[in-house]
Order: structure tokens, then C-alpha cells, then sequence
């Protein structure tokens, strides 16, 4: 038998060009949607009206595009859900998690730069008080310093009356944590009251040695860095870290004459150094992120899941705490506007404030649980030993955001 020979295929038929489109400006080739599928070239470019421009961008960059007020209130009011969304594949119909994390972030301390503000005379106090340094005469001085002291005994009573008021309430470790919080208390006060005399002494001497020298009473000091129980100084005095190459060192110090530098602008409008480290957060924060869901994994490390996973956690988590910031930022702002003397306003503004507050802690203990699905005693362990861990890591974070915000300025 000889085998019949196969009829070759019939050619498929050519795709009709969808109505309306033509052909590809690029290639020629007849266009079936918003892209040539011959060339890749997209239908629409530049050269349009300016508001479609704008949906792009919005679309491309945030994903507006109905997505991001689908996200919004699940990333508010329903701990894990979103994560869980993610994990489970249904993740088209809400903004994907870095982006979320980056838009909200970015906002929210742009906020926070614009609502938060030390106010005058107020905000970051590096050369202590300023009553005393300022003072012109050493009648003066002493007024002062003994304003001071006696504003500084005032706030330590009020703190041991709310201590021994707490210790009477309570018995036992109650009663023990009253005493010790009242011996803190007095070793603060002694502490504040020697910085005080000490600060009024040095200015007092200031100003006779210019009386004696026929010459003006002398500037009010300027804070000084101290390393090695001495005033930092580039040449007499300089970081010198022994493990580290000499050009480090030098850096070093470059980075800390910026900051010396920098503090008399900061005694000046204390604004500047808030909005340098408000400005500095978001970067600090995306360090952080990786850090937390590696503590994830370690803590979940018999779940098996994957880093990417926790990744996922950490970014949803994140993003609403900048999400939960950002409406604090803009009670506080509202506040200020519609309730400045108070009022049942003021009292609805604070009680909203409050329960934000409540809510952040609450929210991720219940996103821990809803996502990890363990038992309430494993996941208030781990809760407790992330949390504790995570506010080290974020202390550090802080200090050197504080220390970016001073050099960057």
C-alpha cells in the first residue's frame, strides 16, 4: 500500500484590520488594536491632546485607572487582604504592592512637609536653653537660670504626682515600677539642674572676662560635636576610626564638619532640619523593607514560602503605615484650620487621631495572623519578637535619618 500524501494546510486567513485603525505609521502593517502587532509600535504617541497625556502617566506610574480606590480601603480596613489577593493570583484588579508602597510613601511625607511644622521658636535645641546664652548681663543669666530650674522642678513634681498617683492605684510590680520611674525621675532632675548651673556658670564667665576686656558681652554659644570627651574639630580633635582606610576617615569628618555647620541654621528655623528629614524617611524606608521580610522569613521559616512572599507582606504593611501617617498628617492640618481653639471639632479631630493610633498596632497583629495562619500564641510571640526587633531597627533607622537630614541640609 503506498501511504497517501498529506494535503498541505490551507493558509490561514490574513487578520482584518480593526475598523478605523488603518495601517502602522511604522511598518504598514494593518493595525488589529492599540499596538502593531508586527513591529510592536504603539498606536498612540506624543503628539496628542495633553489631559490623554496625563491618563497615561497617571495609569502608567500609579495605575489609576480604578485600581488604586479598590486598593485604598482594603489596605485600610482589612488587615491581610490585599496580601492574601496577591498570593492567591488575583492581583489585575489592584495596584501592585511597590507601587503602592512608593506612591504612598513619597505622599505622605510630602504632607508631612508641608502640615508639620516646629513652629517659631520652637523645634530643635542644640545649645540648651537660649534665655541663658542670649542673656547680656549676669542679672540676666541668673533670671534665667533660675526660670529654668524652676520650669524643670515643676515638670519633674507633675511627673512624680502621675507616678505616686499610679503607685497607690496599683500593688505589688505596680508599686515597684511607681518607685522606680520616682527614682528616675530625681536622677533626671539633678541631671537637668547640674546642665543648667553648669551652662549659666560658663556664660556668666563669658561675660566678665569680655567685661574685663572693655569688649562687647561675647555671641551666645554654638553647639559643638563631641568625640573622645572633646570638641570635635577637624585637625586637633577628628574622627579617627582605626579599622577604617584614611580617605574613610576623611569622609567621615568632611560629613561631620557639614553637620557642625549646619546646626546654627537648624538653632535658626528648625524647619529646615525637619523637612531635610522628612525628605530622607522614604529612602530609609526602602532599606528597611528588605531587612523586614527577611525577619519574616526567618521567623515563618517552616512555612517554606518564598522571600518574594514576604517581600509582599512587608510592602502591603508598610504602605499602610505610610497610608495610616498620611491621614494623621491631614487630621492634625484640619485641626489646626476648623478647630483651632478646640471645641467638640477639636475633641472629634483628637478621638480620630487616637483611634489611628489604636488601629496601626491592631491592624498589623491581625495581618500577621489572617496571612501566616497560625495560632494566637505563635502569633503573638512572633509579633512581639518582630515588633520588638523591628523598633530597634527602625531606632537606628531614625538616627540616621537625622544624621542625613543635618548633612544633606
Amino acid at each position: 500500500m503506498t501511504a497517501t500524501p498529506a494535503l498541505p494546510d490551507s493558509p490561514s486567513p490574513s487578520p482584518e484590520p480593526a475598523p478605523g485603525l488603518g495601517n502602522c505609521a511604522n511598518c504598514g502593517t494593518p493595525l488589529l488594536g492599540e499596538h502593531c502587532y508586527a513591529c510592536g509600535q504603539p498606536v498612540k504617541g506624543l503628539v496628542r491632546h495633553f489631559s490623554s497625556l496625563i491618563g497615561d502617566v497617571l495609569d502608567s506610574v500609579f495605575e489609576w485607572d480604578g485600581r488604586l480606590p479598590r486598593t485604598l480601603w482594603p489596605l485600610l480596613g482589612k488587615p491581610g487582604y490585599l496580601s492574601n489577593e496577591y498570593l492567591a493570583g488575583r492581583r489585575i484588579r489592584y495596584v501592585s504592592p511597590f507601587r503602592l508602597f512608593f506612591f504612598l510613601a513619597v505622599l505622605t511625607f510630602f504632607v508631612g512637609k508641608l502640615t508639620v511644622s516646629f513652629g517659631e521658636g520652637g523645634g530643635v535645641n542644640f545649645g540648651g536653653d537660649n534665655a541663658i546664652e542670649t542673656a547680656l548681663t549676669v542679672a540676666d543669666v541668673e533670671q534665667a537660670r533660675d526660670a529654668a530650674l524652676a520650669e524643670l522642678a515643676a515638670t519633674t513634681a507633675a511627673i512624680e504626682a502621675g507616678t505616686a498617683a499610679a503607685g497607690t492605684a496599683a500593688e505589688g510590680p505596680g508599686q515597684a515600677g511607681a518607685d522606680v520611674a520616682r527614682r528616675a525621675s530625681e536622677a533626671a532632675l539633678r541631671s537637668g539642674e547640674a546642665a543648667i548651673r553648669a551652662q549659666a556658670d560658663s556664660r556668666i564667665r563669658r561675660l566678665r572676662e569680655a567685661q574685663a576686656a572693655g569688649q562687647p558681652p561675647p555671641p551666645p554659644n554654638v553647639a559643638r560635636l563631641r568625640f573622645d570627651d572633646g570638641d570635635w574639630d577637624a585637625e586637633k580633635n577628628p574622627i579617627a576610626v582605626t579599622w577604617l582606610p584614611g580617605f574613610a576617615n576623611d569622609w567621615l569628618n568632611q560629613q561631620v564638619g557639614r553637620v557642625q555647620k549646619n546646626i546654627p541654621r537648624v538653632q535658626e528655623d528648625p524647619d529646615l532640619f525637619k523637612d531635610a528629614m522628612l525628605g530622607a524617611v522614604p529612602s530609609t524606608l526602602f532599606v528597611l523593607l528588605p531587612v523586614f521580610a527577611l525577619m519574616l522569613k526567618v521567623l515563618y521559616v517552616f512555612k517554606r514560602r518564598l522571600y518574594m512572599e514576604h517581600l509582599i507582606v512587608a510592602l502591603h504593611s508598610h504602605a499602610f503605615l505610610c497610608l495610616a501617617v498620611l491621614l494623621l498628617f491631614v487630621l492634625s492640618a484640619l485641626d489646626h484650620w476648623l478647630a483651632p481653639d478646640g471645641g467638640w471639632r477639636g475633641v472629634v479631630f483628637k478621638l480620630l487621631e487616637a483611634a489611628l493610633w489604636i488601629w496601626m498596632p491592631l491592624y498589623l497583629l491581625l495581618m500577621q495572623k489572617r496571612v501566616y495562619r497560625q495560632g494566637w500564641p505563635m502569633t503573638l510571640l512572633k509579633y512581639a519578637v518582630l515588633g520588638w526587633c523591628y523598633v530597634v531597627l527602625l531606632s537606628f533607622g531614625a538616627a540616621f535619618t537625622a544624621i542625613v537630614g543635618l548633612v544633606g541640609m
